[in-house]
């Protein structure tokens, strides 16, 4: 507003100015000067101006890192959460390395004393003939022993030469055993030896030896006898089997401990 008067103060000076010269060439006397007119009306604001292009966005140069900051205090526990579902089974892992051998133990304390065993002595014997048999089935020679304990066992053993003749047979057989009281070995199996031939009319007279142990036979008198007979569990025809034949034969019998289990 100030502006604007000042403004029209001056234009009023100029046209004073001028009307001076003009009145200067004619002959009358200058006039008074006339009253200054009223102000006009202020003028409207102007209208904004058309927006201008966006500038450039600005980028400063990135700060060095600042030094890592101390590390708080820890926190409370916070409350146990739920317990999960079970996984499945993981791969059984690489074998270990071996550890180091551990301290030797401590002994034990000393066992009691176990009873004591019974006591078997040498306790043998052995029947010998010099005679053949030519005997085809039963029994060849009995041999009576005194058995003195019922956990012991019984060792038997026939030693001689025994043969067994085909005649007019393709093939033939026959089987020499032991029994005790008149019964086969039960304990664990027969005793037993087969001779056989597929020689027809051949005779063949050998040395041969039979033994075994038996256990579970009682103390007391033991009839042990040696038999002849068929070979059952192949044929069940008897042939002509020979005993002893010019030699000494033998049955030894000897009382032993048990066997270890």
């Amino acid at each position: 507003m100030v502006k604007f008067c000042l403004w029209v103060c001056l234009n009023f000076i100029v046209v004073e100015i001028v009307n001076s010269a003009v009145d200067q060439n004619t002959d009358g006397c200058a006039g008074v000067p006339g009253i200054p007119g009223l102000h006009g009306s202020p003028g409207r604001d102007g209208r904004d101006g058309a927006k201008g292009d966006r500038g450039e966005t600005g980028r400063g140069a990135k700060g060095e890192k600042g030094d890592v900051g101390r590390v708080g205090a820890k926190g409370e526990a916070g409350a146990q959460g739920l317990v999960g579902s079970k996984g499945n089974s993981g791969k059984v892992g690489a074998r270990g390395i071996v550890g180091p051998k551990g301290i030797k133990g401590d002994n034990g304390s000393k066992g009691s004393k176990g009873e004591q065993g019974a006591a078997v002595q040498v306790n043998w014997k052995q029947c010998v003939w010099d005679s053949g048999d030519g005997k085809d089935t039963g029994v060849i020679k009995e041999c009576r022993f005194a058995k003195r304990s019922g956990h012991s066992a019984l060792r038997v053993a026939y030693a001689g030469t025994l043969a067994v003749n085909c005649n007019t047979h393709q093939s033939c057989c026959s089987r020499w055993y032991f029994t005790f009281n008149g019964g086969e070995c039960s304990g664990p199996m027969t005793i037993e030896g087969l001779v056989y031939s597929n020689r027809k009319g051949d005779s063949v007279h050998r040395h041969r030896q039979i033994e075994g142990y038996c256990e579970n036979i009682p103390a007391g008198q033991i009839k042990v006898a040696f038999h002849v007979g068929k070979c059952a569990r192949r044929d069940s025809s008897t042939y002509d089997a020979y005993t002893g034949w010019a030699s000494t034969s033998r049955i030894m019998i000897e009382e032993v401990p048990p066997a270890q289990q």
